[in-house]
């Protein structure tokens, strides 16, 4: 049994989605097969942090630097892509969640385009998640174009320099519209953030796993928000040992989660 406290959830969640390709030639299949395979993890984690009633959850689901991929397995991902988007339009629309994105959304195709535009546009406000797809994302990219758009500001004298500070360039990050992330997981056994959030990352905790992405599960999802919810968050501070703890309630993938009066959750 893993347990959550349903009382100290991360607000904003952050996924590596790491493994597709290993997944499949561990089984003698192509790459595309794992990333087919990937999306209905995809869809489990989107399920689970809902139940769970996270505020955000960010997606890894295409990197800038994966343009560099054969041919084949791009188009392979951008269909994949469109295929969620249309299968899971119903659903994200009936839980109210808000479907955004992050990243060059000029370089993706009209196929992923003509459905993700109106489905960004039909969501606008919902309120009961925010579901954010990194697609043709990377945190160094976006950096400079914040730091850009500074500069630009600066020299046509609508930006004092003296006036910079992190909030400044942090209000420029699309990425950081949903909060910085509280925990950033990564699947598959690696262990860097490979040029993810990584301006809102600088406090962000992580998590990694050796489960390849198209074998992660509900379970595997609350374990690692299980071991977030263990840790001391400190921020540079020394807190206090004083704080009494709180006793974490159940979750059980696959339940419905219904609030008690004390703000906890029952299954």
């Amino acid at each position: 049994m893993t347990y959550v406290d349903a009382r100290n959830l991360p607000h904003h969640v952050g996924i590596i989605m790491d493994g597709n390709g290993r997944w499949a030639e561990l089984r003698g299949e192509p790459r595309e097969a794992g990333h087919k395979a990937g999306s209905a993890a995809v869809r489990r984690v989107v399920r689970a942090a809902r139940r769970l009633g996270l505020t955000a959850l960010t997606l890894y689901a295409f990197s800038e630097q994966n343009w560099a991929r054969p041919s084949g397995e791009v188009d392979a991902l951008m269909g994949l892509l469109r295929e969620f988007l249309v299968s899971e339009r119903g659903e994200i629309l009936q839980h109210e969640i808000r479907l955004v994105a992050i990243g060059e959304l000029d370089r993706l195709p009209e196929i992923v385009r003509e459905s993700l535009d109106p489905l960004r546009g039909a969501s606008a406000e919902n309120r009961k998640m925010t579901l954010a797809l990194a697609l043709s994302y990377g945190g160094q990219e976006e950096i400079a174009r914040a730091t850009r758009e500074i500069a630009m500001d600066v020299r046509d004298g609508k930006l004092d320099p003296a006036s910079i500070d992190v909030r400044a360039l942090a209000s420029r990050m699309p990425s950081l519209g949903v909060g910085e992330p509280d925990l950033i997981i990564r699947t598959g056994g690696e262990h860097r953030l490979s040029n993810f959030l990584l301006y809102g990352a600088a406090y962000a905790e992580l998590a990694f796993t050796d489960v390849l992405w198209p074998d992660f599960t509900e379970v595997d999802f609350f374990e690692a928000i299980a071991s977030y919810q263990r840790r001391e968050r400190r921020f540079g501070r020394v807190l206090s040992r004083d704080a009494s703890s709180v006793s974490p309630s159940s979750v059980t993938p696959g339940a419905p989660l219904c609030p008690d009066t004390d703000g906890a959750m029952r299954v």
